[in-house]
């Protein structure tokens, strides 16, 4: 397997693409991009950033910000950054200046690349900073740094790189504290990406269409990587709306979409479409959703309404794709609640506190390792050795159990499980009893400072229009499911659920608007 130890990642990508680079490589609602214009756009952009000579910082190859929109020019950019042999770092364009700025003083990047609007308050932050260079680039491909790039060339050999060196920095969420800058190598993402191929069956006359941002490991690598080391072509969306992705779903023009990947607030905002059917999803081969759980009642109106099956799978900043539902019929059912088995290459394991092994169906600590798990969090030498066992597993932070037939059940984060009285409680069992009640849409299991029990449990929910479920019947029906000590001792109901970007519930946002629920009293 040579091409994971002496390949730039782009090479890999550009190895892929058909003989004929004028075929439609991505089309969007303004227009189509071929694979000559991204290889041509993509040159031109590293050559760019080559006549910088740019300077990385403690040995590590300079780092490329981007704190932009979602565009086609935005996905060039993040393949220039790699033919160019810098690391690129992309930021969730909705970031302010104060969360900006930390991003920029951690990752000390040689290059910032931004909006058009917001330059006016990013250049003192990049001079504070210390930033080389500063660009813009917008939606429209307006914007300096597409101005730059069109006085150079459109021919450029891709800097060598091995497999372990850094190729991406992905900063995780921070929900219990200071974001960490995941530091991913090449051989981690070329890895990953071949395993997706094989495992989801993809095919030449693959078409996916892309609706995720691309700031997150779910648009940036999963699903463009996909597309690009296959050579098959995108349907690209700037946002998403289900109006738009039911479009190009129905559009008979080739190519004919047949995958589509998005998270649950996208399959949520789906169902709420009249236009969701089975003729509307006739040409679809794969549905995939992932970075975070779908709940079961969605997982099942999606089946019944299109008669396709989504497939769950599980995947981090930090590792890539994990686990993943079947593919193919052959290897069994796709099964709501699990992220299915572990890829091929990717070890799983479940340990107890002290790390030792549990059984079958004992929930504890996620615990993985393979080629796609990165190399440590950048500046943080003490969070990287935290967070890796003396053997070499990477401690997920995750709870979860594996059954019978080896599938991976996720429990919850390590950080949200509750101890009320002395008993470990944990959140998605609880909400995966509350969220099957009449009139609950979906909920969201926190413990909170409780002056008998330490924490005590309480489910914040989302009810169902024109219903107000009652706390007392939520109760008592709970009661007769589940363990005592489980059982919320409140019963919030609320408009929406907190969440992040990627559609995870910030948990942490519902224990500060929360807190002092018991403690008051």
């Amino acid at each position: 397997m040579r091409y994971l130890y002496g390949m730039n990642l782009f090479t890999a990508l550009r190895a892929a693409w058909p003989a004929t680079l004028d075929d439609a490589a991505i089309l969007t609602e303004a227009g189509r991009y071929t694979w000559s214009d991204l290889d041509r756009g993509s040159a031109m952009l590293a050559n760019l950033l080559q006549s910088l000579h740019l300077q990385g910082v403690d040995g590590r190859p300079p780092v490329v910000a981007a704190h932009v929109d979602k565009s086609v020019e935005s996905l060039l950019l993040y393949l220039a950054t790699l033919r160019a042999g810098c690391v690129y770092l992309p930021l969730n364009p909705a970031y302010r200046a104060a969360e900006l700025e930390y991003f920029v003083q951690d990752a000390q990047p040689a290059v910032l690349v931004c909006r058009p609007d917001d330059q006016e308050w990013v250049i003192p932050l990049a001079g504070h900073g210390q930033v080389e260079h500063l660009f813009t680039l917008g939606t429209d491909r307006c914007g300096s740094l597409l101005s730059h790039a069109s006085l150079y060339g459109d021919e450029q050999e891709p800097v060598a790189r091995r497999a372990d060196d850094l190729a991406a920095i992905l900063y995780t969420s921070g929900t219990t504290g200071r974001s960490k800058g995941a530091m991913l190598t090449h051989g981690n993402l070329l890895s990953n990406a071949r395993t997706l191929l094989r495992h989801w069956d993809w095919r030449h006359d693959d078409c996916l269409v892309h609706a995720l941002p691309i700031f997150h490991i779910h648009g940036l690598f999963v699903a463009s990587h996909c597309a690009l080391l296959s050579g098959t072509p995108m349907r690209w969306l700037n946002a998403f709306s289900p109006a738009a992705v039911l479009a190009q779903l129905t559009d008979t023009a080739a190519p004919q979409a047949t995958v589509f990947m998005g998270v649950p607030t996208m399959y949520g905002r789906l169902l709420a479409h009249d236009g969701l059917n089975a003729e509307a999803t006739a040409g679809m081969r794969l549905f995939v959703s992932g970075s975070a759980p779908l709940l079961p009642a969605a997982f099942s109106a999606f089946a019944a309404r299109t008669g396709h099956t989504i497939l769950e799978r599980y995947g981090m900043s930090e590792t890539g794709m994990l686990c993943s539902n079947p593919c193919r019929a052959r290897e069994g059912e796709r099964i709501a609640g699990t992220v299915g088995r572990p890829l091929p290459g990717v070890g799983v394991r479940i340990v107890d506190d002290a790390g030792q092994p549990l059984g079958t169906g004992e929930p504890g600590h996620v615990e993985v390792r393979g080629p796609n798990v990165f190399i440590g969090y950048l500046g943080m030498p003490d969070k990287t050795a935290e967070a890796f066992t003396a053997d070499g597993w990477f401690r997920t932070g995750d709870v979860g159990r594996i059954d019978e037939q080896g599938r991976v059940h996720l429990v919850g984060r390590a950080k949200d499980l509750i101890i009320s009285g002395g008993f470990n409680v944990y959140p998605a069992e609880v909400e995966s009893h509350i969220d099957r009640l009449p009139g609950v849409v979906e909920s969201a299991v926190i413990g909170l400072p409780h002056p008998d029990f330490g924490e005590g449990v309480v489910a914040v929910i989302v009810a169902e229009t024109g219903s107000t479920p009652d706390e007392a019947t939520v109760i008592t029906a709970l009661k007769a499911s589940i363990a005592n000590f489980k059982v919320p001792k409140r019963v919030i109901v609320v408009d929406e659920l907190p969440r992040n970007a990627m559609g995870k519930v910030q948990k942490n946002l519902l224990r500060q608007a929360h807190d002092g629920v018991f403690t008051a009293s």
